[in-house]
């Protein structure tokens, strides 16, 4: 499949880099891209939502398959992972909401401001999904 025919099945696509793009997810509401596709050398379509959806719901959302993202001769190609399939400038950006919600958490603490439980879990939520970019991006968690 080319990854043209993904990208035209998703909304807001813009392209990051050669080969790279964010787009909202069809999966969840998303009122900020936090799709990221990427298309390798060997034009296999890479696809990772940071808001945490999987793979198998994104696809289907738009019709398509974990097959659909394959050259059709796949047994002719040996998988080699890749080091690093998201550069991290793409991480950042797909994660800039989260870490205006961690910096808004942080306004509340020196403002005084009591945090509700719906806050709380909204910046545990932040969190978890800085934390998933980072280990995506191939940093590895410190602390």
């Amino acid at each position: 499949m080319l990854v043209e025919t993904l990208l035209a099945r998703l909304e807001k696509v813009k392209r990051t880099g050669p080969g790279r793009w964010l787009a909202r997810c069809p999966a969840h509401a998303d009122r900020s891209p936090s799709l990221s596709v990427r298309e390798t050398d060997q034009e296999h379509i890479l696809i990772h939502c940071f808001g945490g959806c999987e793979t198998r719901a994104v696809l289907a959302a738009v019709g398509l398959e974990f097959s659909d993202l394959f050259p059709e001769r796949a047994a002719d190609f040996i998988a080699r992972p890749e080091r690093r399939p998201f550069p991290a400038a793409d991480v950042l950006r797909a994660l800039s909401h989260e870490i205006t919600v961690v910096a808004v958490a942080g306004d509340f603490i020196l403002e005084g401001r009591a945090f509700t439980e719906a806050d709380h879990a909204r910046l545990r939520l932040a969190v978890q999904r800085i934390h998933a970019g980072i280990d995506l991006a191939g940093a590895g968690r410190h602390g």
